[in-house]
C-alpha cells in the first residue's frame, strides 16, 4: 500500500484536520526545506501554507533546529516552570503591549480558550461575542458562527460544526467592520457578555479604519474584557503584532502559530489583574478560573520560539515581510486580470487570498456570496500544479524562505492553474 493508501485506511478523509482533499490528491508529506514540501512520492510542492502560518521563519530553519536540538539533550518537558520559559515570557512581554503576566499552553486554542474561561471569571458573566465568520480554534466557541450550516435568529451563532448545541444561546455574532450592529447587540446583551474577542485581521479581511478602536470603546462602557486573538497576526505583522500594528490595545492576547517556530507552543497574556484569575491561591474562586498544561511552555518549544523571536528580530525582517505580501498581491491581481476573472486580493503583511466577487469582501456575508466553488475549484488545480496549500478557502502564509524566485514560481502556477478552470462567466 502507498502512504497515501494507508492515510486514507486510518484518517478520516485522509487527514488529520480540515483539508478535505478528493482521495486521489491526498499527498502524505515527508520532509520539507525552506519554503517548500515533499512528499512521500517524492513530489516537490512550493508550500504556500506554512504549516498554516506556524513556520513563519521557514521550513527546518537551522537555527531554530539547533536550539530545539540542544534543549532536548537536556530534557523534553517538566511540566513546569523553567528556565526557557522564564526567558520566554519576558520577551513575550517586552514586545506585546498588553502582556503584563503570561501562561504558556500547547496550541492557539487553547490560548483563546483560556482567554475567554479568564474573562467569564472575572466579569461572572456567561456571553461571549464574536465576529460572524471567525475561527478562534476548535473549542465550540472558536467554531460558533463559522461555517453558516443553518440560519439562526441573529444575534445568536450558528452551531454548526461546533458539536455543542448551547453555543446558540452562549454565543452572540456580529458582522466584522460594522461597529453599528455590534454596538445595538452590546446595548441588548452588553450587561451578559464577559467579552469580545476578535481577530484584528479577520480571516484575511483588514478592519476598517476606526473599527478597532471603536471596539475598544464599546467594551470599556461596557466592562467587557476585549480580547485580540493573535494567533495568526502575532509576531507576523509586526513585532507587537496587530496590536503594534493598528495600534489599538485589547485586555487579554492569545498566541500561537509562529511564535513556536513550527514546533508547538501557544500563550494567553494580559493585565495584572484579570491574569491573576488563575492563581491557584484562589482557588476555589469565586473569581477563579482553572488553567494547567501538560506540554504547554515546555522547554525544546520555548527555546525554538526564542531562536525564531531572535530571527524576527533581525534588521529589515518586517519591511520584507510586508513588501513581499505586496509584492505578492499585486502579481496575483494582474494574472487575475490577464485571465479576465473578477475577483478580489485580500490581505495584508504577508498574507494573501482570492475572493471571486465583483463587490468589495468586508465581512462574512459577502464572502459567503463570493464564487467559492470556483475558489475552491482553483486551490485545488494549485495543488494540482504543485503548491502545497489548504484548499477549504483559507489564507495563503509567506514566510522569511519565500524569495523572489518563490512569488514568481506562484504566479507562474497561479497562471497554469487558471488555465485549468473553465472559462469564467461574463460580466
Amino acid at each position: 500500500m502507498t502512504f497515501r493508501e494507508r492515510a486514507l485506511a486510518r484518517f478520516p478523509a485522509g487527514s488529520n484536520g480540515e483539508y478535505g482533499l478528493p482521495p486521489e490528491l491526498v499527498p502524505v508529506i515527508e520532509r520539507g526545506h525552506g519554503c517548500r514540501v515533499w512528499d512521500t512520492d517524492g513530489r516537490e510542492f512550493l508550500d504556500f501554507t506554512m504549516a498554516w502560518g506556524s513556520v513563519l521563519v521557514g521550513h527546518a530553519h537551522p537555527r531554530v533546529i539547533e536550539a530545539a536540538t540542544q534543549q532536548a539533550s537536556l530534557g523534553a518537558n517538566f511540566a513546569a516552570v523553567n528556565r526557557r520559559a522564564v526567558e520566554l515570557a519576558e520577551r513575550v512581554c517586552s514586545l506585546s503591549p498588553c502582556a503584563e503576566r503570561i501562561r504558556f499552553v500547547a496550541s492557539g486554542t487553547e490560548a483563546t480558550m483560556l482567554c475567554l474561561r479568564v474573562a467569564q471569571a472575572a466579569t461572572g458573566r456567561p456571553k461571549v461575542l464574536k465576529f460572524a465568520g471567525a475561527y478562534h480554534g476548535q473549542h465550540p466557541v472558536g467554531v460558533a458562527g463559522m461555517l453558516q450550516g443553518r440560519s439562526t435568529v441573529p444575534p445568536h451563532a450558528d452551531p454548526s460544526g461546533a458539536g455543542a448545541s448551547w453555543v446558540e444561546n452562549d454565543v452572540l455574532a456580529a458582522p466584522y467592520n460594522d461597529l453599528d450592529v455590534t454596538a445595538e447587540i452590546l446595548a441588548q446583551y452588553g450587561h451578559e457578555t464577559a467579552a469580545v474577542i476578535v481577530e484584528p485581521l479577520h480571516r484575511c479581511l483588514a478592519p476598517k479604519p476606526g473599527f478597532l478602536e471603536g471596539l475598544r470603546k464599546l467594551t470599556r462602557r461596557h466592562g467587557i474584557v476585549l480580547v485580540f486573538d493573535e494567533v495568526v497576526t502575532g509576531f507576523r505583522l509586526a513585532p507587537g503584532g496587530a496590536q503594534e500594528y493598528y495600534g489599538v490595545i485589547p485586555d487579554l492576547v492569545a498566541y500561537g502559530k509562529a511564535l513556536g517556530g513550527g514546533f508547538p507552543l501557544g500563550a494567553y497574556a494580559g493585565r495584572a489583574d484579570l491574569m491573576e484569575v488563575v492563581d491557584e491561591h484562589r482557588l476555589p474562586g469565586p473569581k477563579y478560573a482553572w488553567s494547567a498544561s501538560t506540554t504547554g511552555g515546555n522547554p525544546v518549544s520555548c527555546a525554538a520560539a526564542l531562536a525564531t523571536l531572535d530571527l524576527l528580530a533581525e534588521p529589515g525582517v518586517y519591511p520584507g515581510l510586508h513588501a513581499a505580501g505586496a509584492h505578492l498581491r499585486r502579481r496575483m491581481r494582474e494574472v487575475l486580470d490577464h485571465a479576465g476573472e473578477t475577483a478580489q486580493i485580500l490581505g495584508d503583511g504577508p498574507l494573501a487570498q482570492i475572493a471571486f466577487s465583483a463587490t468589495p469582501v468586508t465581512d462574512q456575508a459577502t464572502w459567503l456570496a463570493s464564487d467559492r466553488t470556483r475558489g475552491r475549484a482553483l486551490l485545488l488545480a494549485l495543488l494540482q500544479e504543485g503548491v502545497f496549500l489548504n484548499p477549504m478557502g483559507t489564507k495563503l502564509y509567506l514566510s522569511l524562505a519565500h524569495d523572489d524566485a518563490a512569488v514568481t514560481g506562484f504566479i507562474d502556477l497561479l497562471a497554469a492553474a487558471l488555465a485549468r478552470l473553465p472559462a469564467p462567466s461574463p460580466g
